[in-house]
């Protein structure tokens, strides 16, 4: 069994709990990620589960599709492209991310997690794909929590965005053209659970401690580090929370310090 398959669908589950609750014009309503609403987010999520699913189905075909894309990424209209692809809005929307969500889950739990699979940039296992899809839908959903002043109960699933933060350490500074510092800063997080995490050399005289719900927001670009309590202690370890970015693409600045809070408070 691929754990990761299972955590994508329960975080989800997470997130659809949320959507039942709203109403036709809240999937109208502005979140505090680039003025995205409700739709511009589940359209975004549904639009690369169901890449990410073709990759493995017909990766010609989704090489095919990302071809297509291209002319939209370089005219910076991926909003165009993506709703372009996909017709349905509001709870109709919802709908049908759900039944593709759970279909996919329950197909890629038994995968082997070393098959390889075309993507945007380089090929990956299908283990880091469906840790994808997780991380990038517990990211899009808070925004969607925030808006609507809802805080979400997180779980040691999170353990998967952690894992990838570790990973792309380097992808960060590399992106935007900076050298990153040769030792990873050692990680102390406290899991949801209160189990403690640690991840890299001790040592180094670089460490960031906290929750790791907040190393995740940071590494997945939701809050600026300064909105966290996340103590960071060398020079190495304040430039990767400025800098870190787990995810795929071109270089993103993070929210500005205030910018993206909870409603609730």
């Amino acid at each position: 069994m691929m754990q990761q398959a299972v955590d994508f669908r329960e975080e989800c589950d997470v997130l659809l709990a949320l959507l039942d609750t709203l109403e036709p014009a809240d999937f109208d309503r502005s979140t505090m990620f680039k003025q995205w609403t409700v739709n511009d987010v589940m359209v975004h999520l549904h639009f690369w589960n169901k890449a990410a699913d073709q990759s493995l189905q017909d990766s010609d075909g989704f090489m095919d599709l990302f071809a297509k894309l291209q002319s939209f990424l370089a005219a910076g209209n991926l909003r165009g492209f993506e709703n372009s692809e996909i017709a349905e809005r509001g709870q109709e929307l919802v709908a049908v991310w759900r039944d593709f969500y759970r279909d996919m889950a329950d197909r890629w739990v038994s995968l082997d997690p070393k098959i390889r699979v075309k993507w945007a940039g380089p090929e990956m296992s299908v283990r880091s794909s469906m840790t994808a899809r997780q991380m990038e839908t517990w990211a899009h959903a808070q925004e969607i929590f925030d808006l609507f002043g809802k805080v979400r109960q997180e779980t040691d699933r999170i353990r998967n965005i952690v894992i990838l933060g570790v990973n792309t350490y380097q992808w960060g500074f590399k992106v935007r053209g900076i050298a990153p510092p040769a030792d990873m800063p050692h990680l102390t997080l406290e899991a949801p659970s209160g189990t403690v995490w640690q991840f890299g050399e001790d040592g180094s005289g670089n460490t960031i401690k906290g929750s790791a719900v907040e190393f995740c927001q940071v590494v997945t670009q939701t809050r600026n580090v300064a909105d966290t309590n996340l103590e960071m202690i060398g020079e190495a370890a304040r430039l990767w929370m400025e800098n870190a970015q787990c995810f795929a693409g071109p270089p993103e600045t993070p929210p500005a310090p205030g910018v993206r809070l909870n409603t609730a408070g």
